[in-house]
């Protein structure tokens, strides 16, 4: 009779970990000495960009009993892309923190030949969205404006409510924001809209602290 035997709940899981933004969050967490387990493609360049660091999962996400392995010993999970991880059939229970980089803010304002093309996102997106509110589980949700290949902390930043729609982030801030998130968990969900604009923060953890006393 096989038992399984419950490991400890320290990992953190990357989704679409070799996008470049999920390499940059996981770069990120190896600074911050955190134990990574990352939903990749191709296994060995993974390996390859970061040794024994981080622990690759390939499969179906589709797949119960791979989407159960991936998330065992798993306390967050951190969605960098709206990749459809999410689904009515994923079994979230254990998780402590969700933290999820939603681009809806930008789908929705797209329009003509850019809105069909990101139809297909919009839903992933949404549907994203609406199983992590569902979930019950504590949860971050950053809408950030249209992602860009530029240095991180560089600039500062915006959160003004509609911002995400018209404005821009570097890949590698936003990375960042993720990441300073892990350790702020709201009591049930905390949503907010970043781009890049003239607003300092030194002191994340005290920012996170700052927007939930506001609720």
């Amino acid at each position: 009779m096989r038992i399984d035997i419950e490991e400890p709940r320290d990992a953190v899981l990357v989704t679409n970990g070799e996008s470049e933004i999920g390499q940059m969050v996981i770069l990120s967490l190896i600074l911050k000495r955190a134990r990574i387990k990352a939903l990749v493609k191709d296994k060995r360049s993974t390996e390859e960009a970061f040794g024994t660091y981080v622990e690759c999962m390939v499969g179906n996400i589709g797949d119960k009993s791979f989407t159960k392995k991936t998330l065992r010993g798993v306390r967050a999970v951190i969605c960098p892309t709206d990749d459809g991880f999410f689904s009515d059939q994923i079994d979230l229970k254990g998780v402590e923190h969700i933290v999820l980089l939603s681009q809806l803010s930008v789908y929705r304002n797209s329009g003509g030949l850019q809105a069909i093309m990101n139809s297909k996102l919009r839903k992933l997106a949404e549907r994203d969205e609406e199983v992590v509110l569902a979930s019950g589980i504590p949860s971050t949700i950053i809408r950030s404006a249209s992602l860009e290949t530029s240095p991180g902390g560089e600039k500062g930043f915006n959160f003004t409510e509609g911002i995400a729609a018209k404005g821009k982030i570097s890949r590698e801030d936003a990375a960042t924001i993720c990441v300073e998130a892990l350790d702020a968990i709201p009591q049930t969900t905390l949503i907010f809209e970043v781009a890049n604009g003239d607003e300092n923060v030194t002191d994340w953890k005290t920012w996170f602290a700052e927007r939930m006393a506001k609720g």
